[in-house]
């Protein structure tokens, strides 16, 4: 990238609307834990992900990305997630095609991780990979993430353009399952194939899988009977606005909860 591109950065306009966060647990279901919460953004008065990324234009797309990791990091403070026992990591997601030059556009999350003393370490940032993007800049980008001490993650995995040509060029931390693969998987042997295979693959190298969009008893059996840890949806908490919501764990049983 040139400096003409950081001085696009410099001068980007900022978006006309506030924005909050809501958070939503990911669980490790052998610890009966929070690994993690992630941010997900949200409206001022609590309007949907998909009304407020409808209002980011081109112009404005920089600034939104900034604003929206800025603020799940210092919303995640003000609610105790730095202290809390048994530290969670805080995942976030970015917009790669807003990343002009990935050491210039850090500045502000590292700005703001410095000021709060929030653990980078403990930072997870996810992109989906439902996104037409430049294959080489997003791979320049999650190396330079993984050398400066962040986690990576591909959201939606199995959804989108990249896949697994995206994957044997770079091995991220995790990989989400994308919602559509786990929904009735204890009913659809199509998907209990693919899935396993998918795990089989993350196995082999190194990449910790994430289920997402559980919503019943039967979803969370079957991924548990495959050896599933994390995993994440609303059988055990929907997304709270600028709160961590409680955890219904299944069977009765009490999930640990972080101590705030």
């Amino acid at each position: 990238m040139t400096t003409t591109d950081c001085g696009r950065c410099r001068n980007t306009p900022p978006a006309d609307f506030a924005i909050t966060m809501a958070f939503q647990p990911i669980i490790d279901s052998s610890t009966r834990s929070v690994f993690a919460y992630e941010a997900l953004v949200r409206g001022a008065k609590g309007e949907g992900a998909g009304e407020v990324l409808s209002r980011v234009t081109e112009e404005t797309r920089y600034s939104f990305d900034q604003q929206c990791r800025t603020t799940a990091i210092g919303q995640s403070v003000d609610l105790g997630m730095k202290t809390a026992a048994g530290k969670p990591f805080l995942s976030i997601n970015f917009l790669p095609n807003a990343v002009y030059e990935p050491r210039a556009c850090i500045r502000q999350t590292l700005a703001i991780a410095m000021q709060t003393g929030f653990p980078l370490d403990r930072i997870i940032f996810e992109f989906t990979e439902g996104q037409q993007i430049d294959t080489d800049h997003l791979l320049n980008i999650l190396r330079v993430y993984r050398s400066m001490g962040f986690a990576t993650a591909i959201d939606d995995f199995g959804a989108g353009y990249a896949g697994m040509n995206l994957l044997a060029e770079f091995q991220p931390d995790f990989v989400k399952l994308d919602m559509n693969l786990i929904r009735d998987i204890d009913q659809n042997q199509p998907k209990q194939v693919i899935v396993k295979g998918i795990l089989d693959i993350a196995a082999q190298l190194g990449v910790r899988p994430i289920c997402e969009g559980i919503e019943t008893l039967a979803e969370f059996e079957t991924l548990q009977s495959y050896g599933v840890e994390l995993m994440q949806g609303y059988f055990f908490a929907r997304p709270a606005l600028d709160a961590l919501p409680p955890i219904d764990w299944p069977e009765g049983q009490e999930l640990k909860r972080a101590a705030m």
